[in-house]
């Protein structure tokens, strides 16, 4: 992914954040664009509404990625990062977990929780944890589907609604933050 664009500035949120998200990897027709993750695209745009449902608002939250750059398949379409790109970006993401406190992280899909869980080992997975808060590194991790369109293949979008519904709720209780619903 060398000479990629690297998603990673003040656009990707508050170091204040009270909650941060990890996604996979920037989108080729959304972060690598925009240079801020989960914007633009179909998973952007609906990350946008799946926040709506939280009672969130951008200004409340940080949102990386397992990687920094958009990892594609040789027909030039996004494609997940293999797990020597994830090792390779591990540090950074490490890093971001150091620097923003947020007391709420949350993944978006099984490549993001996989990817935490590297950094700071968990027992959680995708499909038996999803929604589920758990104890982790001094604050609360939860298990989401990513905002993909393809999600609602594995979870309906109406079940996936509900879990960012619960996940605002979790926030605006362990932050104290009123609702902007």
């Amino acid at each position: 992914m060398d000479g990629r664009r690297r998603v990673l500035s003040e656009a990707n949120g508050p170091p204040t954040a009270s909650v941060l998200f990890v996604a996979e990897a920037p989108g080729r027709r959304g972060g690598e664009v925009t240079g801020v993750p989960l914007t633009r695209d179909a998973s952007g745009q609906r990350f946008t509404r799946l926040l709506a449902q939280a009672g969130l608002h951008r200004q409340q939250i940080f949102v990386t990625n397992a990687v920094l750059c958009n990892p594609r398949a040789s027909d030039g379409t996004n494609r997940s990062p293999t797990r020597t790109e994830i090792v390779n970006c591990r540090g950074w993401l490490g890093e971001q977990l150091r620097l923003i406190r947020a007391p709420v992280v949350a993944t978006l899909g099984a490549v993001a929780l996989a990817a935490v869980g590297a950094i700071e080992p968990h027992d959680r997975s995708l499909r038996a944890h999803v929604g589920v808060p758990v104890a982790w590194g001094g604050r609360l991790l939860v298990p989401l589907y990513h905002p993909s369109p393809r999600a609602g293949l594995s979870r309906s979008y109406a079940d996936q609604d509900e879990d960012f519904r619960q996940l605002g709720a979790l926030v605006r209780q362990v932050c104290a933050l009123p609702s902007i619903s």
